[in-house]
């Protein structure tokens, strides 16, 4: 136990005393900081003009169709169109605006007969390909409104033809789903990369030790088993490290830079509990724990640094046929698929946070997962720490999936 937490320690100073290691979270916290004082950036540019951003429309009722009643239209906030409204108007005039980019869009309204006409006037049609069936709503309810108010209807009478839909979607699964989608997606992101690019370190330090022969001393004073072991554990110690302050620097920037309109708006944290904390630190370590014994692996099979991209490439395949194998399975929690991927151990520290964060895992799931996923890690290890007793000190050519295979099985003898 001392030696493995010698080789961990000592990994983890070098891992977080390395320029590259400080430099990249400087990068990532100066950008973090950045995005979330982007609301407040576009605002200060913004400033009291509430038209910013917003797409300058004209409205020409050229034949007097809506009787002065588009007026209102003028004070209603859509969120993304400034609407003026005009009685008359030349229509080569418009274009002419259109075309100097004094406004952006126009809608050109004539009545023949029974028929209104609506003509929607675009710079190009590359940029609108259709008239946006919003404008078209508030259209239609403006005119049919009017016509409502000729008829001399009574105001309950006219809530009674005004009465609103209130639409529910609802599933016939016994366990519902909840929580927020794009919350989901996001955290599941960032435990992919935490994952990933830390377990990716154990590989390259792995091989840069090979390669300049330091592993020739500590094969000497320690086992392999705690060389793969110790490494693992003290890279993962750095991530973890990492990781927390950059949660802790993201919930900083939250409170501080934005509102608590905009945190709501985007990413419902009410389904986040201590159990799911709990369970998303266990995926989270075992899932570590599972693909860096894989790049442990990969690594002590490289006899050069400039190899272990192309050696690594296996496991990098499977990591991200993991993580999109629970990601795109997110928008449809309750099919088989789903479930399948809460139990495969490659994707199951992706997707069983997060599946029991909607509220559809059950606890026989999760123990089946945790299961399946802590013998393959076992499986893993046992390979791993195996293979690299015998491929640790060889400087030769890279060695194939035929040479590992026959440094298992000699292992074995």
């Amino acid at each position: 136990m001392k030696d493995l937490w010698l080789v961990a320690s000592y990994t983890f100073k070098d891992l977080v005393k390395r320029k590259s290691f400080i430099i990249s979270n400087i990068i990532i916290l100066v950008i973090m900081v950045i995005g979330f004082n982007v609301p407040n950036l576009i605002n200060g540019i913004q400033g009291d003009d509430e038209s910013f951003g917003k797409t300058r429309l004209t409205i020409i009722d050229q034949d007097n169709v809506y009787e002065g009643s588009l007026k209102q239209l003028e004070t209603v906030d859509t969120g993304y169109y400034e609407i003026t409204v005009q009685e008359n108007a030349n229509i080569d005039e418009v274009k002419e605006k259109i075309n100097n980019e004094e406004i952006d869009e126009a809608i050109v309204i004539t009545k023949e007969e029974n028929t209104i006409h609506i003509n929607y006037l675009v710079k190009s049609l590359s940029m609108v390909t259709e008239v946006p069936q919003d404008i078209i709503t508030m259209l239609q309810e403006t005119y049919k409104n009017m016509q409502i108010a000729k008829l001399n209807i009574s105001p309950e009478q006219l809530m009674v033809i005004n009465t609103p839909f209130d639409m529910k979607l609802n599933q016939t699964e016994e366990n519902e789903v909840g929580g927020n989608i794009l919350a989901i997606m996001l955290l599941s992101i960032v435990l992919f990369y935490a994952i990933y690019f830390y377990a990716y370190q154990v590989s390259t330090a792995i091989t840069t030790e090979k390669t300049s022969k330091i592993i020739e001393t500590l094969v000497t004073s320690t086992s392999p088993r705690t060389i793969v072991l110790g490494k693992t554990l003290g890279i993962g110690l750095a991530g973890v490290m990492q990781t927390i302050i950059l949660v802790i620097v993201a919930i900083v920037c939250a409170n501080v830079f934005l509102t608590e309109e905009m945190v709501s708006a985007v990413l419902d944290m009410s389904n986040i509990t201590p159990m799911l904390a709990i369970i998303t630190i266990v995926y989270y370590i075992l899932g570590y724990s599972l693909f860096a014994l894989l790049y442990a692996l990969t690594g002590s099979t490289v006899a050069k640094p400039e190899d272990i991209q192309s050696a690594n490439g296996p496991v990098a395949i499977l990591a991200v046929i993991g993580f999109y194998l629970s990601y795109f399975t997110m928008m449809n929690p309750a099919s088989e698929l789903n479930s399948f991927a809460a139990i495969f151990p490659i994707s199951s520290p992706f997707c069983m946070p997060f599946r029991v964060m909607m509220g559809v895992a059950t606890t026989s799931e999760i123990l089946t997962s945790l299961g399946i996923l802590i013998v393959t890690i076992l499986i893993v290890a046992k390979v791993s720490i195996k293979i690299y007793s015998s491929a640790i000190l060889n400087y030769g050519s890279k060695i194939n999936f035929k040479d590992i295979v026959k440094m298992y099985k000699s292992k074995n003898d």
